[in-house]
């Protein structure tokens, strides 16, 4: 690495942005059982096994309820075609719910199925570092202690937005498996609504934001295959402009492709949900 300072502060700065990104190849082809070596997971399966017993509860409160309000008398429920199909329903809510993990699991695996094909396809398996070209670190070592002032500034600037940027984008990441834990832990209790025609909505909601969350990270692997190719063709660098010019323009373009890429992450909830009609 350089010995000047103002080339030593842009270089931390994108070494930091490059090892976020990193992580956040890292945590997308994660599963919530791997992520922090399960600890996290073996709380969250206590927690789920315990809201078991109360959606259990809660599946019977919501089937008789929905008897209630869709059944006009007691000899229509007698007759054989709707009795069989109230036990029908009831009995796919039990399993819903008793089996509630697996299902989860198994929508979570569909999505990262996705992941690993697009990363397949895009030949993509992890993040391009973004380097400082050796053009502008010659140029801003060749300026004096006066032609170094408005360096500062601008590399202090940049720097600042750069890292700030870079922790903005791996805490929604974050968020992401925090969503994840959330959904799977009081899964039992919106999954026993299935158990009532009036309240099914509520489970079929509940499931659709779950996959919603799981998709995200179909949203965010692209984002960042996308930025990755962005990194592979770095901006041009006008070796005839002072270094100032040059420091600026560069940042200032990759400062917005920086921003496009974090504004995409933290929109990928957003952008699913219209996908999905929520």
């Amino acid at each position: 690495m350089s010995d000047n300072w103002i080339v030593q502060n842009l270089q931390n700065a994108l070494n930091t942005w490059n090892s976020k990104l990193a992580d956040i190849w890292n945590l997308v082809t994660q599963t919530p059982e791997t992520f922090k070596g399960g600890a996290i997971w073996n709380v969250i399966k206590n927690i789920h096994g315990g809201m078991q017993a109360i959606g259990l509860a809660l599946l019977v409160l919501f089937f008789v309820v929905g008897v209630m309000k869709t059944c006009g008398s007691l000899t229509e429920i007698k007759k054989p075609e709707h009795a069989l199909r109230l036990f029908i329903r009831f009995a796919i809510a039990k399993i819903v719910v008793t089996y509630g993990m697996d299902l989860m699991l198994a929508l979570f695996r569909i999505s990262q199925g996705i992941v690993s094909k697009i990363m397949s396809i895009s030949k993509i398996t992890g993040a391009t570092n973004t380097t400082l070209p050796s053009q502008m670190i010659k140029a801003i070592e060749d300026c004096g202690f006066f032609e170094s002032i408005p360096l500062w500034a601008v590399t202090l600037i940049g720097g600042l937005v750069v890292t700030v940027l870079s922790f903005i984008m791996i805490m929604t990441v974050y968020g992401r498996f925090f969503k994840l834990y959330l959904y799977t832990a009081i899964a039992p209790v919106p999954l026993a609504t299935f158990a009532g025609e009036p309240t099914q909505s509520i489970g079929k909601s509940f499931l659709k934001s779950y996959s919603a969350v799981c998709l995200e990270g179909v949203i965010i692997v692209l984002s960042c295959i996308i930025f990755s190719l962005f990194a592979s063709s770095p901006p041009v660098v006008d070796t005839s402009a002072a270094a100032v010019t040059q420091v600026w323009k560069y940042i200032g373009e990759l400062v917005f492709n920086m921003l496009v890429l974090v504004g995409t992450i933290k929109m990928s909830d957003r952008v699913v949900r219209e996908m999905m009609g929520l």
